[in-house]
């Protein structure tokens, strides 16, 4: 189903490469909202008649495109700082939440029964776990007959908001992992090979055994990919679920994130799944086609309105009613050249 609607989405791209029509919405950035924005796209042209063209491109690609106003808006789980928001002209604006989990392809383990800590995340990454039967990993599964083979990992080959949650969590775990690498949407990896976006991700691992991965929830859900649990704040074995995505959600604080700027990894809770994330929409604050910028933010905010029951059946975490009023509030921002307001969230 996925591929489905990922298929029909890039087919809308082609098909809008003549006149487009009036309130069509041109986008490209994460593909860590790929399935939920596509399934919005679906539902907003059945309702509404206008069509959303989503290029999913990774984060990397989305700001750059944005900044070159190529697209209407850009699409990143690598939220900007206030300074360079302003700096470049920009509005930032969060649309959903969900989890990045490691995903794995080990013959004989199955979906949840494998436990990683972000240490040991860490260090197979760094390539110093290198088989599967490693002591350290056979000392936090016990029971789990772990094979002797080697461990292939995959990451992203493109720049990627995915990559910068996931190596941010592992530089707040590790301290190998903070002084030889950090955290951004591209890095310098010690091994593996790369796939381009979460769906290059998923297929690498879906077809390679002994390999493992990461990649947003939902990639893995509609992929058949078994994923493993993880040690959270609270030290407590949490499996990826919308339940503890939620969990992690709830501490956020959106009313005191300037620019809506907040990372929610390693969350305090018992249930809270440690590598949870936002994702987020960058909007040019002056723009040169008002009726452009307009149509933008309607999408938005029938999103807003119409697609939280669709979201959370991808296991996405919606925002609630108060932070999409905060949300509506700050596009007071997107402005025409006359100074006035593009549009009045209602």
């Amino acid at each position: 189903m996925l591929k489905k609607i990922l298929a029909a989405l890039a087919g809308a791209a082609v098909m809008m490469g003549g006149a487009a029509h009036a309130a069509d919405v041109a986008g490209a950035g994460a593909t860590f909202p790929a399935p939920v924005y596509a399934k919005w796209a679906e539902m907003y042209r059945a309702q509404t008649g206008n069509r959303l063209n989503y290029q999913a491109i990774g984060s990397g690609g989305g700001v750059r495109q944005i900044s070159a106003k190529t697209v209407q808006f850009g699409a990143t789980d690598k939220p900007m700082k206030p300074d360079e928001l302003s700096a470049n002209g920009l509005v930032m604006f969060p649309t959903v939440i969900g989890g990045v989990v490691p995903v794995v392809n080990v013959p004989g383990v199955q979906a949840g029964q494998l436990r990683l800590s972000g240490p040991q995340l860490s260090d197979i990454y760094r390539g110093v776990i290198k088989r599967w039967n490693d002591p350290l990993l056979a000392r936090t599964n016990p029971g789990v007959q772990l094979p002797n083979l080697p461990i292939t990992v995959v990451r992203r080959s493109d720049g990627s908001g995915t990559t910068f949650v996931f190596t941010s969590y592992l530089t707040m775990k590790a301290a190998h992992w903070a002084s030889e690498i950090g955290a951004n949407d591209a890095v310098k990896w010690p091994v593996g090979i790369g796939g381009k976006g979460n769906d290059g991700v998923a297929a690498l691992v879906k077809q390679t055994p002994g390999a493992i991965g990461y990649v947003e929830y939902a990639f893995a859900k509609q992929n058949g990919l078994a994923f493993t649990q993880m040690q959270n704040k609270a030290g407590q074995w949490v499996s990826p679920t919308y339940e503890a995505f939620s969990a992690a959600a709830a501490n956020a604080n959106w009313a005191k994130a300037p620019g809506f700027y907040q990372l929610l990894l390693d969350q305090p809770g018992q249930g809270a799944w440690p590598i949870t994330a936002a994702t987020f929409i960058l909007v040019h604050a002056r723009q040169e086609d008002p009726q452009a910028g307009r149509n933008v933010l309607a999408f938005w905010d029938w999103a807003y309105r119409n697609g939280d029951a669709s979201a959370r059946q991808l296991d996405y975490v919606t925002l609630p009613e108060n932070v999409k009023d905060l949300v509506r509030a700050s596009w007071s921002k997107v402005r025409g050249a006359d100074g006035k307001p593009v549009y009045a969230g209602r």
